[in-house]
């Protein structure tokens, strides 16, 4: 079971990224989960036809308790399972909690067990704020980070802040820094910016997805671009970003 976090400046378009990557690696016939740790619990939207599962911090603030996974699971585009998180309402409490207790009903209700993924995906917010946002990386849970960014000052900002939490907790077993992907947003010489950063975190490239008015087209019909129209280029571009993350060698 492969187990990759996906983090990102918040609107940087890594739940695009996830989603897209999550039906790629679907469309191969493997097993895929994506969990979205996030307190807007969108992460999955695109998957669901607009219809993501309940949060489960919302379904464990009416019930109390979670009995069975799939009452916060819902199958999405090509039967990849979805979860959010969720999180407090806006000014009130830890949005981190929300992950926190996202994973302890996973590990409690076996999910990994019941649904057997060949691939796990976790779409984290990525100012990494605090524990909670670092629990996809710490404790076994995911074991490789692939960072999403543009070529835009503040999404570089971001990205060096998140590489930097990833080398402070290097040597402890946590998840290891796997590569950069590029979301481009049509800023000038962009492709070799993102690849001076990768550079300067002492990793690489993976992939870039070009701007392409298609990904927000097919979105605004709550799909990925890869359910919407998966012959296209932007379709392309995901697919091979996932034959290169298929590629990485996991230690």
């Amino acid at each position: 079971m492969r187990k990759i976090a996906i983090y990102g400046k918040g609107g940087i378009g890594k739940s695009t990224v996830c989603s897209n990557l999550s039906a790629a690696f679907a469309l191969q016939g493997l097993t895929v989960m994506q969990i979205g740790c996030d307190p807007k619990a969108d992460s999955t939207l695109h998957l669901t036809d607009g219809k993501p599962p309940i949060p489960v911090i919302e379904y464990l603030r009416k019930n109390t308790v979670c009995n069975h996974i799939g009452e916060i699971t819902k199958i999405g585009f090509n039967d990849v399972i979805c979860i959010e998180s969720g999180g407090p309402p806006p000014g009130i409490g830890c949005a981190g909690r929300g992950i926190l207790s996202t994973f302890e009903v996973i590990e409690d209700l076996g999910a990994f067990e019941t649904y057997k993924p060949d691939i796990v995906m976790f779409d984290v917010l990525g100012d990494v704020v605090c524990g909670g946002f670092t629990t996809p990386i710490r404790d076994g849970w995911a074991e490789e980070v692939y960072i999403v960014t543009s070529g835009e000052k503040m999404s570089l900002f971001a990205a060096k802040n998140i590489a930097k939490a990833l080398d402070s907790l290097s040597g402890r077993g946590y998840a290891r820094l796997a590569g950069v992907i590029g979301n481009c947003r049509g800023i000038p010489g962009e492709k070799e910016i993102i690849k001076d950063f990768a550079r300067t975190t002492r990793s690489e490239v993976t992939g870039i997805i070009p701007r392409d008015n298609e990904i927000s087209f097919w979105e605004s019909q709550d799909k990925t671009v890869l359910e919407g129209n998966r012959d296209s280029e932007i379709s392309r571009a995901f697919i091979d970003l996932a034959g290169a993350i298929s590629r990485v060698r996991v230690e």
